[in-house]
C-alpha cells in the first residue's frame, strides 16, 4: 500500500516533533533591594526558585507560608509578596530548625 506523500511529510514532522528538546519556560524577574543591590530571582516551575544574590546562586524549594510565597534552600529563604513592577521580594537567613532567620534583603521588583 502506497501513502499519499503529505503523509508521509506529516508523520515525519510529528516524529521530530516529539524528540525536540522541550523550549525553557523559566520566568525570570529582577529585583532592587534597598541597599542597591540587585537578586534575580528564575522561576522553572512552580514548586522552585533560583536566587542570584551578589554572584553566588542559591536553588530552593516551595515551602509553606502564611501569605505571599516562600522558598527554602542554602541557608536562605526567600519570600515573594505580589507580582509584577512593584512586587515584593525579601530574602532572608534560614535556620537550620526550619525558621526564618535576620532579613538580609528587601527588594521591589522593577
Amino acid at each position: 500500500m502506497k501513502f499519499p506523500a503529505f503523509l508521509t511529510l506529516a508523520s515525519v514532522l510529528f516524529i521530530s516533533a516529539c524528540t525536540s528538546t522541550p523550549q525553557d519556560n523559566t520566568d525570570v524577574h529582577q529585583y532592587r533591594c534597598e541597599s542597591g543591590e540587585v537578586i534575580t530571582a528564575s522561576y522553572p516551575d512552580n514548586d522552585s526558585a533560583s536566587i542570584e544574590y551578589k554572584d553566588r546562586r542559591y536553588d530552593m524549594q516551595i515551602a509553606i507560608s502564611g501569605s505571599g510565597v516562600r522558598y527554602v534552600g542554602g541557608e536562605r529563604e526567600w519570600w515573594t509578596k505580589g507580582t509584577g513592577p512593584g512586587a515584593e521580594g525579601t530574602l532572608f537567613q534560614h535556620r537550620a530548625d526550619g525558621a526564618t532567620g535576620q532579613r538580609i534583603e528587601r527588594c521591589r521588583e522593577h
